[in-house]
């Protein structure tokens, strides 16, 4: 998979891909991850990215000059996201949607954001990963390169790790423990030192449960609620999940 980004502070993107599993994934050639500055199409001596907005107000516009000169230049896959709190929320859904492509561009603002003829006429999408503000996209490229990344067969070692785990049926993932088998009193379920990976397998599915209607009770309600397998699983251990 290719994914390109584009940023005016190209380090901060190269010091997050050349580390961790998205960074032996690149070494390895399963991801093609390259970075561009649109710096790098300037021609006055201050390689200048951005200007004062038109009407006034503070901070400053990522010029289109330079975003649509390294764009046409590199010639990146599509589609080319705009990484903006105006974007569609970003979600392990969409990870997944990216995953399944041969690959995607990332542009990151800065400042006030890009020139609006770059948004008309050149971004394909827009993500956002929260509803926040931060200095720039960045960081949110970090983040749907390493949620995208990873679902990429041979990322991950253990293939079995993307498909169990939060959001992957809609459901939290369930609480992990390793040894000791006992810490300062608080000792592990018995359930998961049993060896019946069928009864592992339904205290899992129980304790997601239990912990999706606790902490993200919009994420059960989204499937429905709980259906009566469900109430039947969670009294095979004695437990309850609030609805509601």
């Amino acid at each position: 998979m290719r994914i390109d980004v584009f940023t005016i502070l190209p380090d901060v993107v190269e010091g997050f891909v050349s580390s961790s599993i998205i960074g032996k994934a690149r070494e390895a050639g399963i991801l093609d991850i390259r970075v561009h500055d649109p710096r790098d199409t300037t021609t006055d001596v201050h390689r200048t990215v951005d200007d004062s907005p038109f009407g006034g107000g503070a901070g400053m516009v990522l010029k289109p000059e330079p975003v649509f000169d390294i764009v046409e230049q590199v010639d990146p896959p599509r589609p080319l996201i705009y990484l903006a709190p105006s974007g569609r929320t970003f979600t392990q859904a969409v990870a997944v949607e990216l995953a399944t492509s041969d690959g995607f561009s990332l542009l990151c603002g800065r400042f006030e954001g890009v020139d609006e003829r770059v948004r008309a006429h050149l971004i394909d999408d827009e993500l956002s990963i929260g509803d926040y503000v931060l200095a720039g996209g960045e960081v949110a490229a970090a983040v749907v390169i390493e949620a995208v990344g990873r679902l990429v067969p041979g990322v991950v070692g253990n293939a079995s790790s993307t498909t169990d785990e939060s959001f992957s049926d809609g459901l939290l993932e369930y609480p992990h423990y390793t040894r000791p088998a006992e810490y300062r009193g608080w000792t592990v379920p018995d359930v998961l030192r049993s060896g019946d990976h069928g009864r592992v397998a339904r205290w899992r599915r129980a304790m997601s449960l239990v912990k999706t209607a606790s902490a993200r009770p919009d994420l059960l309600q989204a499937r429905g609620g709980l259906t009566d397998d469900d109430r039947a699983l969670l009294a095979e251990f004695g437990l309850s999940a609030p609805e509601g």
